[in-house]
């Protein structure tokens, strides 16, 4: 099959989500062509069954804002034409799904039937679609793709109580693939970020105010007064500023290790003894589930889908938002005894081979299916 995938090029989940996709389709045998502005993070070389197609905004003094999904939408329209695209897949509502929708339009007009499935992946409903001002755009694209999926279950009740939805909506998880961390470094380098009698506490995210950036802070400001202890902080954003002066405000700027963005995060893992994850809202916890598959213990907030990934008592810990003193308190129950610790770590990779993309994927080659034939009833 001849597929088309739209997604944001960068370090958030839903385009890793979407580029992993794209390539494991690939390696099942079908045509992947990526249409973004950017080639994504994830996609390493190309080849003869996984292409990009860059769109190009034209610069006009007209616009005060660039229109970021007439030249999509347009792009779309070329590409779907010219490499024979069967199936048209978008992650995010707003505002791919949007533009994907204008291009169906566009295609219908030379009866050209393209089946388009948009996956909810969380700001997307949660943030951007609750404004007053993108709710009847993201209703409407969602009720005119002709297949609907979302990340976690959490996700689909959230936005099946915000808009007036008239799809049903499949839920298919987020996924890692298990093969990429079958062979584990014969040397983490770990003596590079800790002491041998350290352990490592890690945060990973792009540093949003939702990630609660203070909270991981203070959680381990809370473990280091009890056991030796180094805090690794990995990702760039708008709260990394007020992180780096609470750290050093709280006398642990030596303890505390921020690597920025990061194209290593299965090394960081490897010596990372604990992931800490406190989110006011997470559609799924992608983030938790790489640490996981890396033999890395959680503890996190109860937000959205983190409960269908981290188990509580048995991959980590599960708390209220905001509540860091328990939070503390169950890292050092983790870390304190290396015998506990290794035991959360044999349940945590064991919990995450159940995401496994070889679990994964046919479910969303049923989707495609599904959406594939459907054009042709539409047709009669």
């Amino acid at each position: 099959m001849k597929i088309a995938i739209v997604c944001y090029p960068t370090f958030g989940g839903s385009g890793v989500v979407a580029t992993e996709l794209g390539i494991a389709l690939a390696n099942r045998g079908h045509e992947v062509h990526f249409v973004t502005y950017r080639q994504p993070v994830r996609l390493g070389l190309l080849n003869n069954k996984i292409h990009f197609h860059e769109v190009h905004v034209p610069e006009y003094p007209l616009f005060q804002y660039q229109p970021y999904e007439l030249a999509l939408s347009s792009k779309l329209v070329d590409t779907i034409k010219l490499y024979g695209i069967e199936l048209l897949h978008v992650h995010y509502a707003i505002p791919h799904a949007y533009a994907g929708y204008m291009a169906k339009q566009m295609l219908l007009e030379e009866h050209i039937h393209i089946p388009m499935i948009t996956t909810l992946h969380g700001t997307d409903i949660t943030l951007v679609g609750k404004h007053p001002f993108y709710k009847p755009a993201v209703t409407f694209s969602i009720n005119n793709s002709d297949v609907v999926t979302s990340v976690s279950a959490s996700l689909k009740q959230q936005t099946l109580d915000i808009f007036d939805i008239k799809r049903e909506i499949a839920v298919i998880p987020n996924f890692i693939d298990k093969s990429k961390y079958s062979s584990a470094f014969t040397d983490c380098q770990r003596s590079l970020m800790a002491e041998d009698h350290e352990k490592i506490i890690t945060h990973i995210s792009n540093f949003r105010k939702v990630k609660r950036i203070p909270d991981v802070i203070h959680i381990f400001n809370r473990v280091q007064e009890k056991l030796p202890a180094k805090l690794v902080m990995v990702g760039e954003g708008p709260e990394k500023e007020g992180a780096e002066l609470l750290c050093e405000e709280l006398g642990i700027a030596d303890k505390v290790i921020f690597l920025g963005n990061s194209n290593e995060i299965d090394r960081i893992l490897c010596f990372s003894d604990l992931f800490v994850l406190p989110s006011e809202s997470e559609s799924f916890g992608l983030a938790a589930l790489e640490a996981m598959i890396n033999k890395v213990p959680v503890i996190s907030s109860n937000a959205g889908g983190i409960p269908e990934v981290n188990e509580h008592g048995v991959t980590g810990f599960l708390s209220d938002v905001g509540n860091v003193a328990e939070m503390a308190e169950n890292a050092i129950k983790i870390l304190h005894d290396d015998t506990v610790l290794e035991k959360f770590k044999e349940n945590a990779v064991k919990s995450a081979e159940k995401f496994d993309i070889l679990e994964v994927l046919p479910l969303y080659e049923a989707v495609y299916e599904k959406a594939y034939n459907s054009r042709f009833d539409k047709k009669m």
